[in-house]
């Protein structure tokens, strides 16, 4: 009954979405990554930036949990390190309606909730009004609505956990023709539908740049990496900017070794860095070696 009368209340702002803190291995949802391998985002020993694995999920009209796509988030910096996910052919309108997760601040609610619930939400996760009065920045998604292909998973992208301070004229300009780019180049695949997608954020851990709110650390680069199947071998690309202000394209193995360099300028904050670490051993590729390969 108590979820009935919430999602009658949120009826006339779209729709309910909610998400899940799950397990570091995420179990419910590595559907998301290839061949259910996450990421490996090794820290450096000693090291703690809050990382915390998250479910995307929602509730469909059947009152049935959605996984929609992954994320890992830190506590620390108050954004994502990346969200995973599966792309999806986009033909779907956008509504911007935020939300925040009350577990990442210890709260009994199991499901998300909007922008403004609960008392003491905000500890370890970017709340609204923490974007309040910065117009310099947009609420940059990872998991952007142009590659989703139905309602529930463009309303899923709207949280806060999927976001970081992003540079807003790059945000709006080349970010968003990159976004539209990567759709062309998934063209290429076998099938689109199946290609596996990780978004990332590295954050400016420079002491000289505020955060957002005094706590919302903004992004330095964002980056991208997608792994499809072309012919009998697994292919991809990867991406980041802005470098002088654009999007550079890249193999996955070259923005790896710049992730690790970007991601360490400060401290030594991560020893190993993969971000498609399992390829099935029937899809290695063949000799000669494509330059594109996803590991």
């Amino acid at each position: 009954m108590r979820r009935l009368v919430f999602l009658l209340l949120l009826s006339s702002v779209c729709f309910f979405t909610l998400s899940e803190v799950v397990d570091n291995n995420f179990s419910k949802c590595k559907k998301f990554f290839l061949n259910n391998a996450p990421p490996d985002f090794t820290p450096a020993l000693g090291v703690s930036v809050g990382l915390t694995p998250i479910c995307q999920c929602l509730w469909n009209d059947n009152d049935e949990q959605v996984y929609l796509y992954a994320t890992l988030y830190s506590t620390t910096w108050k954004i994502p390190v990346y969200s995973a996910y599966k792309f999806g052919s986009p033909n779907i309108g956008r509504c911007d309606v935020w939300y925040i997760e009350p577990q990442l601040d210890g709260d009994e609610e199991p499901c998300m909730r909007p922008t403004g619930y609960g008392k003491n939400i905000g500890k370890n996760q970017a709340v609204y009004k923490d974007y309040k009065n910065y117009k310099d920045y947009n609420k940059g998604h990872l998991y952007p609505v142009l590659h989703t292909n139905n309602h529930l998973s463009m309303l899923a992208t709207s949280t806060l956990t999927n976001a970081a301070p992003q540079s807003a004229s790059f945000n709006q300009i080349q970010w968003l023709k990159h976004e539209k780019a990567v759709i062309e180049d998934l063209k290429s695949c076998d099938d689109p539908l199946q290609a596996y997608v990780v978004t990332g954020v590295v954050p400016n851990l420079d002491q000289n740049v505020p955060k957002l709110n005094g706590k919302v650390t903004v992004s330095l680069y964002y980056w991208r990496a997608f792994c499809c199947l072309k012919g009998d071998q697994y292919t991809g690309k990867g991406y980041y900017g802005p470098d002088n202000g654009e999007v550079k394209e890249l193999t996955i193995i070259k923005l790896q070794e710049k992730l690790i360099g970007f991601y360490n300028t400060v401290t030594n904050i991560f020893t190993k860095l993969q971000i498609f670490p399992s390829i099935p051993k029937d899809r290695l590729p063949k000799k000669p070696r494509i330059e594109y390969v996803c590991n």
